[in-house]
């Protein structure tokens, strides 16, 4: 018996604009439906993204990765005891547990004459534990170095922390209780159909529990497909530096970087912001 032919899938008249975008464009048909291998595509990118969200942050493995960087690195734990309070109770992952919380006061409280750090970095899984592992020692791998070689005044770093089951406004409640001039939020971004690996860095000046997004910069879909981890260092690093210039972040601080320069892929960089993580 012969084999019955393939159906026919019928391309659409746009199909050259897929090399533009990752998005789910010009998929053609088969008959009334869409092909047979785009349905499949769509149901892996769903559980990988599923499996993203659920992935739990190997703590243990960070931190060994970050000591081999140089820094002194503190675990802490948001108010969510799991990932499911995580993820109904998104106040929760605002604030520090108490244990964490009283750990910060005390270290404050120790050196209380002690010049404040210039930078607070907290490192977080957020939605994607997977885009931090990939991504956030790389990140940090490259801005140090120029943090170290600025020409400028010298950057002071307070201990980096770990925390788990941590949403962005996690920082300014870190930053303000180890009274840093600057927080460092470098978090798992939610996952996308075609982007389960992603991480953005949100800063704030002058940390302190209440601010909102407007008060924030934001350089987002670090990863490997998306914005290189050298480009995203060197952004930060201008970021970083016109914001202690200026004492302000937010709406006071614009990208003066130029979103369309060619990256090391030869793609163009989409504009900082545009990622989504979780508040």
């Amino acid at each position: 018996m012969n084999d019955l032919p393939a159906a026919p899938v019928t391309p659409t008249p746009w199909g050259s604009l897929k090399r533009f975008t990752d998005a789910r464009i010009a998929l053609g048909r088969a008959g009334h439906s869409q092909p047979t291998a785009a349905h499949l595509a769509f149901q892996l990118a769903h559980a990988q993204a599923r499996d993203a969200v659920h992935l739990a942050l190997d703590a243990v493995g960070m931190t060994t990765s970050l000591h081999a960087l140089g820094l002194d690195v503190w675990p802490l734990h948001s108010a969510a005891s799991d990932r499911t309070t995580y993820l109904q109770r998104p106040d929760l992952g605002r604030c520090l547990d108490a244990a964490s919380r009283q750990r910060l006061e005390a270290s404050h409280a120790a050196v209380p004459d002690s010049k404040p750090p210039d930078l607070a970095f907290v490192v977080a899984d957020g939605l994607s534990a997977l885009g931090v592992m990939q991504n956030a020692v790389p990140l940090l791998a490259a801005l140090l170095p120029r943090l170290r070689a600025d020409a400028g005044q010298r950057w002071t770093l307070a201990p980096l922390t770990l925390v788990e089951q941590g949403r962005v406004a996690i920082g300014d409640e870190i930053g303000q209780l180890l009274g840093a001039r600057c927080v460092v939020v470098l978090i798992g971004e939610r996952p996308g159909l075609s982007s389960p690996d992603s991480m953005g860095v949100y800063f704030s000046w002058a940390p302190r529990v209440g601010l909102n997004d407007a008060q924030r910069n934001c350089v987002s879909n670090i990863r490997s497909a998306g914005l290189p981890v050298a480009v995203a260092a060197d952004r930060l690093h201008q970021l970083l530096s016109l914001a202690r210039r200026r004492r302000c972040t937010g709406v006071e601080l614009k990208d003066e970087s130029n979103p369309a320069a060619p990256l090391l892929n030869g793609t163009s960089a989409a504009p900082p912001g545009t990622g989504f993580a979780p508040r």
